[in-house]
């Protein structure tokens, strides 16, 4: 069955990669790029501050923070222990698709995906009842994935899985945590 899954998503990775178009590669290169979102962070924690209080605001930054680390910690993590090769690192992908950048560590579960689902998530969640357009945020990590899979660094199960891990690390925080200190006690 594993076997099975990973050949269909293999397949659609090859798929999928194989619509990049050479025009469009530099877009893709600096989308993949996580220190070029640093304008939307800044917008993020700004709204926190419009939001909440300043000591609510703060425990807010410090909440997303404490969520971006839980989650790049485990995907470090389930990376080591599993051990899967990027594509652009699958001898028998090379001259099957695009390669457009080269990281050499392991591929399951998308770093990228996780960690931007789940500030995205913590961030959403923290605004929502203020401002019912914040769901637009989501394009950022849609973006984000996409570009994953255009560089040639993440097979679509890397990206689903990083998705619905940092979308669940990010419910978690605020469950227990976030809406506790953020809402309640005025």
């Amino acid at each position: 069955m594993w076997e099975q899954l990973n050949r269909w998503d293999r397949e659609l990775f090859v798929f999928l990669n194989s619509l990049g178009i050479d025009d469009h590669d530099s877009f893709w290169i600096f989308v993949t790029q996580i220190e070029h979102w640093t304008p939307l962070y800044l917008l993020f924690f700004s709204l926190f501050f419009v939001v909440f209080k300043w000591q609510k605001a703060l425990i807010a930054v410090g909440l997303t923070l404490l969520t971006f680390a839980v989650t790049l910690a485990a995907t470090n993590i389930t990376k080591n222990i599993v051990g899967r090769l990027r594509p652009n690192n699958t001898p028998e992908l090379a001259d099957l698709i695009r390669i457009l950048q080269t990281p050499d560590n392991f591929s399951f579960f998308s770093g990228h995906s996780a960690v931007s689902f789940a500030v995205t998530t913590f961030v959403v969640l923290a605004l929502r009842q203020r401002f019912k357009w914040v769901y637009i945020f989501y394009i950022w990590p849609l973006l984000f994935i996409l570009s994953r899979i255009f560089v040639g660094v993440h097979y679509p199960g890397d990206i689903l899985v990083g998705a619905l891990v940092g979308t669940l690390f990010a419910n978690l925080i605020w469950r227990f945590l976030g809406k506790h200190l953020l809402f309640e006690n005025g």
